[in-house]
């Protein structure tokens, strides 16, 4: 059993720079791989425009480089995305676990005696929308730290609750279900932040970004020497480009235009808004 209020998911500084750059909007993450691209492509585009009148000799070596180079970089694209993808997956699907535990727990506190029942269905509301509001934060920030320990706090006041409802009913079923179901919601989570947390290496992605930059690099080169191709370089790089910035902002949880939907917490949320469907019991 997971004890409640004691997660230490986000322990990283707020200046970490990592946290700044996954804080940033997708424009300013798409002008900065444009702008890194970019430089790396016209660097080898002059370079290629000098070494023009020496074609013959470095026509092929260029090109059997350029090519081997872009297989590779094709891999390490390839894998960087397949990493985002699955985080992102895992996300959603830690999202809609976090639901259905809430869903639950609020289910079953109606069934727990008074006054616990009515301090808890609070509770579970307020935590909800705390909930809700960490899918608006950039992980291991400053506000998320301030978020999840304010929901430690009321963790620790369900808990609190939970004890007091079992022992006015140690052998009373549904006080036994309804802490089994806060555990759950509990160790839900601690799922949910580790895996919003939980990005792709930085080391891949730098690897991605310099790969696919001296890649560009080399194609602008051999280009230059050839003297055709410089639509088709144009293309390329915007291609990179945005394969790049796809993989980035799949690895941005709550931020960027691919995030994880908070619409199971939402759907949960606004059932809560409805009069309890269950009444409290007249005997603890």
């Amino acid at each position: 059993m997971t004890a409640p209020g004691s997660r230490a998911v986000f322990s990283r500084c707020a200046c970490d720079p990592a946290v700044v750059f996954f804080a940033l909007p997708s424009w300013a993450v798409a002008l900065i791989l444009t702008a890194i691209v970019g430089a790396a492509t016209a660097a080898g585009y002059v370079t290629g425009r000098s070494l023009r009148g020496h074609q013959a000799t470095i026509r092929e070596p260029v090109g059997v480089l350029q090519g081997a180079l872009f297989g590779v970089v094709g891999l390490i694209l390839a894998f960087g995305l397949s990493l985002a993808v699955g985080r992102y997956e895992n996300r959603r699907a830690v999202t809609v676990d976090e639901a259905n535990a809430i869903g639950t727990t609020y289910l079953r506190a109606q069934l727990i005696a008074e006054p616990a029942r009515s301090r808890s269905l609070d509770l579970l509301r307020r935590y909800t929308d705390l909930a809700l509001q960490v899918s608006k934060e950039v992980p291991s920030s400053a506000r998320m730290r301030r978020t999840t320990a304010a929901e430690g706090v009321v963790q620790r006041q369900l808990w609190r609750l939970a004890g007091q409802s079992t022992d006015a009913a140690p052998v009373a079923t549904a006080p036994r279900l309804y802490v089994d179901s806060l555990n759950a919601t509990f160790d839900a989570q601690s799922s949910r932040l580790s895996a919003l947390s939980n990005r792709v290496p930085s080391a891949v992605l730098t690897l991605e970004v310099l790969g696919a930059a001296f890649a560009m690099g080399l194609l602008a080169l051999q280009i230059a020497v050839l003297g055709r191709g410089f639509v088709v370089m144009l293309a390329a790089g915007g291609l990179v480009t945005l394969l790049l910035l796809v993989t980035f902002d799949l690895d941005r949880p709550t931020r960027g235009i691919i995030t994880v939907p908070p619409t199971p917490l939402a759907a949960v949320r606004a059932s809560m808004a409805l009069p309890p469907a269950a009444q409290a019991p007249a005997h603890p």
